[in-house]
C-alpha cells in the first residue's frame, strides 16, 4: 500500500516539488533552479535527481510512493504528450513516459500547469466541496483550468482551458501574446489591467491619484478601495470584459463555482463587485447561480494538484 505521493510544478524559473501523504496533506515542499539551457533537456533529470534525493533522505521506499505528479507550462494531451513549452525549450515529448524512465519505472501523470493548478484548488483550495469548477489565474496573462466531475478538461491536444484567448473585444489594434487581437487577456491581466488605466489617463483629464505614481493593477485597486472616482472606471471596464468572458465560459461547461487567483486576485472580493454585473447581465440563465470565490493555495496549487493527478 502507498503511503506517498510527490507534486512537481514545473516553471520558467524554478520547479516546485511537494511531498504529500495519500490524504493531502504536504509533509515537505522545495524548489529547484529550471535549467533551460540545452533546449531543457536538464530539466527532467533535475526533478527524478531531486525527488530520489527526498526519499532517501526520508527513507522512503519505492514501493511506498504512488507516484509523481507533474504540471508543466504547455498543452499536455490525456496520453501525457506536451505539444511544445516555449519558455522551456521543449518540442513535443511524452513527459509521462519521459520521466517515469528516468525514475525508474515509478508511474508519473502530466498534466497542464493551469489545469493541474485548478484540480488543486478543487482538492484543498478555494474549490473545496466541488467538482465542476472553473479556475482563472489572473497574472501576467490569464489562465484557465476547466474541472468537469472532478476531472481535467484537457481537450484533444491539452489545450483546453486556454480561457485568457477567448475574444472579447473587435476594436483592438494592440497584439496579444499570441498574435490574435482583442483576447481577454489584453483586459484582464495584470498587464491588460495596467493597459486599461493607462488608456483611461489619457482619455480623461480627472484628477486621480494614478496620476502621482506607477500604475499598476495593484495601484488602480488601491485607489478603487480609496473611492478614487477615475479607478472605479478602469475597475467598470475591466469587470465588464471578464464577466462577460466568464459567462460565455459558464454557458458551455456550466461550473458550479469560479475560483479566481493570480496576482490581481490580492485585491480580494472587492473584484467579484466589478466582474458579477456583467456576468450576471450577459449569462444564461440556467448558469446565473454561479459561485465566485477567491483561490487559497496561492503558488502551492501547482504541486497540490500534481499529486491529486496520481491518486485519481
Amino acid at each position: 500500500m502507498a503511503d506517498y505521493v510527490f507534486g512537481v510544478d514545473i516553471g520558467g524559473t524554478t520547479v516546485k516539488l511537494g511531498l504529500f501523504d495519500v490524504k493531502g496533506n504536504v509533509l515537505d515542499k522545495w524548489e529547484i533552479p529550471t535549467r533551460t539551457e540545452n533546449g531543457g533537456a536538464d530539466i527532467l533529470p533535475d526533478i527524478a535527481d531531486s525527488v530520489r534525493d527526498k526519499m532517501r533522505e526520508k527513507s522512503i521506499g519505492k514501493e511506498a510512493v504512488a507516484g509523481v505528479g507533474v504540471g508543466a507550462p504547455g498543452p499536455v494531451d490525456g496520453n501525457g504528450i506536451i505539444h511544445k513549452a516555449v519558455n522551456l525549450g521543449w518540442g513535443e515529448m511524452n513527459l509521462r513516459e519521459e520521466l517515469s524512465r528516468l525514475l525508474d519505472g515509478m508511474r508519473v501523470e502530466g498534466g497542464n500547469d493551469a489545469n493541474v493548478a485548478a484540480l488543486g484548488e478543487m482538492w484543498k483550495g478555494g474549490g473545496q466541496g466541488y467538482r465542476n469548477l472553473v479556475a482563472v489565474t489572473l497574472g501576467t496573462g490569464v489562465g484557465g483550468g476547466i474541472i468537469i466531475n472532478g476531472k481535467i478538461l484537457t481537450g484533444a491536444t491539452g489545450s483546453g482551458g486556454e480561457i485568457g484567448h477567448i475574444h472579447v473585444e473587435d476594436h483592438e489594434s494592440e497584439a496579444c501574446g499570441c498574435g490574435n487581437y482583442g483576447c481577454l487577456e489584453e483586459y484582464a491581466s495584470a498587464t491588460g489591467i495596467t493597459r486599461l488605466a493607462n488608456r483611461r489617463l489619457r482619455e480623461s483629464d480627472k484628477d486621480s491619484v494614478l496620476r502621482q505614481g506607477e500604475v499598476s493593477a495593484k495601484t488602480v485597486f488601491d485607489a478603487v478601495k480609496a473611492g478614487d472616482a477615475l479607478a472605479v472606471e478602469i475597475a467598470e471596464r475591466f469587470g465588464e470584459y471578464l464577466g462577460k468572458g466568464l459567462a460565455v465560459i459558464a454557458g458551455v461547461v456550466n461550473p458550479e463555482i469560479f475560483v479566481i487567483g493570480g496576482g490581481v486576485s490580492k485585491a480580494g472580493e472587492v473584484l467579484f463587485e466589478y466582474i458579477r454585473p456583467a456576468f450576471d447581465r450577459t449569462v444564461f440563465h440556467g448558469c446565473r447561480d454561479t459561485k465566485f470565490a477567491l483561490a487559497t493555495l496561492g503558488n502551492d496549487a501547482g504541486i497540490y494538484g500534481a499529486a491529486k493527478m496520481v491518486l485519481d
